[in-house]
């Protein structure tokens, strides 16, 4: 039976490393999205020198991306991290781990069909030895490393370069230089 939790505990920290790296995948979105229309907004406005109506206009529509960005990108993550919102069950993070551990992918679909029919006060004792051998066969394999952080470097240019070009430029304040 402990190691039937253990599992399960496995695969809650699964889901919370896959927040994780959607949420950092979100904010180097948000800042690198979020400056790029910025500086589009700017171009706009600087070569078009439009009217108050049409400021208003780029103004707001620049507000409404932002919003979007950041509810999309960051907000949205965080809820499910903190189970404020519905996110993935385990049988969705028991296909993506199936997916970069092959071998296991049957393994721990089964273990949590079982689960489900063995939460019952009525289960045998053969179901719940079956589910227990599962779980003993799953404990060595470590269901984080299916998510790996480091792939998100390769967005990191995203939000690195409009930073560099604020900070080429002069636009930003000498406290952050």
């Amino acid at each position: 039976m402990e190691t039937r939790n253990f599992i399960f505990q496995k695969l809650e920290a699964f889901i919370k490393k896959f927040y994780i790296n959607e949420l950092i995948q979100g904010i180097l979105f948000f800042i690198g999205l979020g400056l790029l229309y910025f500086l589009f907004t700017l171009f706009i406005e600087y070569f078009l020198w439009l009217k108050p109506v049409g400021r208003m206009f780029l103004f707001w529509s620049f507000v409404g991306v932002e919003v979007y960005l950041l509810f999309r990108f960051i907000l949205f993550p965080i809820f499910k991290l903190f189970k404020l919102q519905k996110g993935i069950d385990f049988k969705q993070a028991s296909s993506i781990i199936g997916n970069h551990f092959t071998d296991v992918s049957d393994k721990l679909t089964n273990f949590l069909q079982l689960s489900d029919v063995g939460n019952d006060d009525s289960s045998s004792e053969l179901l719940l030895a079956s589910i227990e051998q599962k779980a003993q066969k799953l404990q060595p394999v470590p269901f984080g490393k299916a998510i790996d952080l480091n792939k998100n470097k390769k967005f990191l240019p995203l939000a690195v370069i409009p930073l560099l070009f604020f900070r080429i430029s002069g636009a930003l304040p000498s406290t952050i230089r």
